[in-house]
């Protein structure tokens, strides 16, 4: 079975991405009437709040939900361009980025509406959540090569699946489908190091507006210990709940 956390971008955009304005429409319109809570992330991703769907218009091609409780807040928000949806309807990741917002008066009270999405992403359960790790020291991945070579990069993501690395070049020697032995890494506030083994799934290289490119590399875990996924699903959820905080 595949996870999402080894997938390159092209395949995730295969895979998990609904398109088109009848099916996105169909899809809202089923969370809108089960009145699921999504939170809209803006400025940057710095502030947020928490609404509720309540209606989708196909034929006008707008999406109307409520206004956050603060008014400070919803004048922030009015101002945005640029806004990102994510919500959990079913125990399923839902996430999906729209235009700017506008005021309406929908059945008698204040709402805010915004154009359909282009795409919307939606996870299957089956599949494994990944999440940011932060940039600043960030997670150190240590691995060895084939060739006995050292591997040490600093990670991109995680998930219980698997990990996501960044480099400034390809590593030599560093090939899709291999595996690489004695892998460890240390989660934040764990005493000792996790050690696997792993398997490179994807490398692919993204070039930066400034120019420069740099490199991603997702790889399985294989042979983690009994407790592993707990202690990464702990650090997945203190890292959500921090950013939550943040804002």
């Amino acid at each position: 079975m595949s996870q999402i956390a080894q997938l390159s971008e092209a395949e995730i955009e295969e895979r998990f991405h609904v398109k088109g304005t009848l099916p996105i429409a169909f899809m809202l319109t089923g969370f809108a009437r089960e009145r699921d809570s999504f939170s809209v992330q803006f400025g940057s991703g710095q502030a947020m709040f928490l609404t509720t769907l309540l209606s989708v218009e196909p034929h006008s091609g707008v999406l109307i939900f409520d206004c956050s409780g603060s008014e400070e807040t919803n004048r922030q928000f009015l101002a945005s361009e640029r806004n990102v949806f994510v919500g959990r309807p079913g125990g399923i990741h839902v996430q999906f980025v729209t235009g700017p917002a506008r005021e309406i008066r929908y059945e008698g009270g204040k709402a805010f509406s915004v154009g359909l999405p282009k795409r919307l992403l939606r996870l299957q359960r089956r599949e494994y959540f990944r999440i940011e790790t932060p940039r600043v020291r960030p997670l150190q991945f240590f691995g060895r090569l084939p060739g006995a070579g050292l591997l040490n990069l600093p990670a991109h993501d995680i998930s219980v699946a698997g990990i996501g690395l960044t480099a400034p070049a390809q590593p030599e020697g560093l090939e899709v489908g291999m595996v690489l032995e004695n892998c460890r890494f240390l989660l934040p506030e764990d005493e000792h190091d996790l050690f696997f083994k792993a398997s490179v799934r994807h490398i692919t290289t993204r070039e930066s507006r400034a120019g420069t490119h740099q490199w991603r590399i997702g790889l399985q875990f294989a042979d983690l210990p009994g407790n592993a996924e707990n202690r990464i699903q702990r650090y997945i959820a203190r890292l959500e709940r921090e950013r939550h905080e943040l804002i």
